[in-house]
């Protein structure tokens, strides 16, 4: 089955070759995109940040944001100005790490954690409190119906636009907007003081959060969608392609920003928001505080929403990438397979679900943001230098050092002596200081490396330097 970017009839382009394509289509996209990114993790991580961090609210969320928005942004920016997939940016690490990072990261943000969890999420805090329903068997219907729902709004990759764009996007945002504002507006400040963690090093401890939401590999895969959705809609290949790409996520990443904060300062005025044990316990309690019996309707539906549109693009994005690898199994069979897979995990729990999460993060984070920074520096070189030893010696030195924290933190304590000794270790960032030792290494390898004239560079040049 072709993928989304070859299914569009020609005349479905919202724009003409001669007019372009319109400005809506930018919005519209930018809203898809925030409703992708937009899942369970990014709804209640902001709300506790708020409380735990004090006094150093603002050092803390510009620490999420950091890692929760603008790492996602570059990713879809370097997916733009580099390729068309993953496995296109993911090769610049050799053949076994584009196909082995590819799979791991698509597996990761679909059917193995991300996925399952936009159900597990929605049904333990918005069905059971509102609804009271609970149990397996309950959890089991439920399941059904939210991936089946899920599975229907994703069976035709490119109308996705339409029914995330320009349906159940406005109506999130108009939700969210309305529970920030009553809750702001309907509060006094507390005064609340940072925890341990976040006094000694707030904004590093954000940063971690952020990690969380996984949007940064989320954002690796999302770019395919956003091209795809563009080149269907009118946008030409090269610098029209490429800069309508890098403006889609750069709106989409303002919108999440402005909303982390609102849902942050929830977490500051809300009061008793301390005695939550929760994110999504808090804006519950502020949605009823706030509303009363509207605003636990509201909070419900911000969840399922919230909820539906991220597996939706999940689902889409996933599936669309193994077709590719899998030609004679088309989008729609891999849809029905990814649905049923995290249709049965969901059903096992939230606690299920989350125990996955954390060996997942640890390692694929530090070869994703060595693989989205690499990608961007190399066109700053304009053509005249290729990283061939940056790439290799940089993301392999991020996998070694993921795999050896991932060991660590599964109770080999016999390997910490092995990264045991490198600033950030006890943040989990131990890996930058060999990371950026190896990238200075591999560069000084390429500049050394005769090129031939013939040799092109992965990165398309053209294409950025039209953008």
């Amino acid at each position: 089955m072709a993928t989304a970017a070859t299914q569009a009839p020609q005349g479905s382009s919202r724009g003409s070759a001669k007019s372009g394509p319109g400005i809506s289509i930018i919005i519209f996209s930018s809203l898809m995109l925030f409703s992708m990114f937009f899942g369970a993790g990014n709804l209640i991580f902001p709300p506790m940040l708020g409380v735990q961090s004090g006094e150093n609210f603002w050092p803390a969320i510009l620490g999420f944001v950091g890692s929760g928005v603008i790492l996602p942004v570059l990713a879809i920016i370097a997916i733009a100005i580099s390729g068309h997939s993953v496995r296109d940016l993911a090769a610049r690490g050799g053949a076994i790490f584009g196909l082995v990072f590819s799979l791991l990261a698509y597996l990761s943000i679909g059917a193995f954690y991300a996925l399952p969890r936009t159900a597990a999420v929605s049904f333990e805090t918005a069905i059971t409190p509102i609804l009271g329903f609970e149990g397996t068997a309950a959890n089991w219907v439920f399941c059904l119906i939210f991936f089946g729902v899920a599975l229907a709004l994703a069976w035709r990759p490119t109308t996705i636009m339409d029914t995330l764009g320009r349906i159940l996007t406005p109506a999130l945002t108009i939700l969210l907007v309305i529970l920030v504002i009553s809750a702001i507006t309907g509060f006094d400040a507390q005064n609340l003081t940072a925890s341990e963690e976040y006094s000694e090093s707030a904004f590093t401890t954000g940063l971690l959060e952020g990690y969380l939401t996984m949007d940064s590999i989320a954002g690796l895969a999302f770019g395919i969608v956003i091209i795809s959705t563009l080149r269907t809609r009118g946008f030409s290949e090269g610098g029209q392609l490429v800069r309508g790409t890098i403006t889609t996520g750069i709106i989409a990443g303002a919108f999440l920003a402005v909303i982390y904060i609102g849902l942050g300062y929830i977490g500051q005025m809300l009061p008793g928001a301390a005695d939550h044990d929760s994110g999504a316990a808090i804006l519950s309690a502020a949605a009823e505080s706030a509303l009363g019996t509207p605003g636990q309707i509201i909070w419900a539906f911000i969840v399922l929403l919230a909820c539906m549109t991220t597996a939706v693009g999940l689902i889409s994005s996933t599936s669309e990438f193994f077709s590719t690898l899998t030609p004679q199994m088309g989008y729609r069979t891999w849809a029905i397979i990814f649905t049923v897979i995290s249709l049965v995990l969901a059903a096992q729990g939230l606690d299920f679900v989350l125990n996955i999460a954390v060996p997942i993060i640890i390692f694929l984070y530090p070869p994703a943001i060595t693989l989205i920074f690499l990608t961007l520096i190399e066109p700053i070189f304009a053509g005249k230098l290729k990283f061939y030893f940056t790439f290799r010696l940089g993301l392999w030195t991020a996998v070694v050092w993921s795999a050896i924290m991932v060991a660590v933190s599964q109770g080999a304590e016999g390997l910490e002596p092995i990264i045991g000794w490198t600033p950030l270790h006890g943040v989990n960032l131990g890996w930058l200081l060999p990371v950026i030792v190896a990238v200075i290494i591999g560069v000084i390898l390429d500049m050394s490396k005769p090129r031939k004239a013939s040799e092109q560079a992965p990165v398309r040049q053209e294409a950025v330097h039209e953008a």
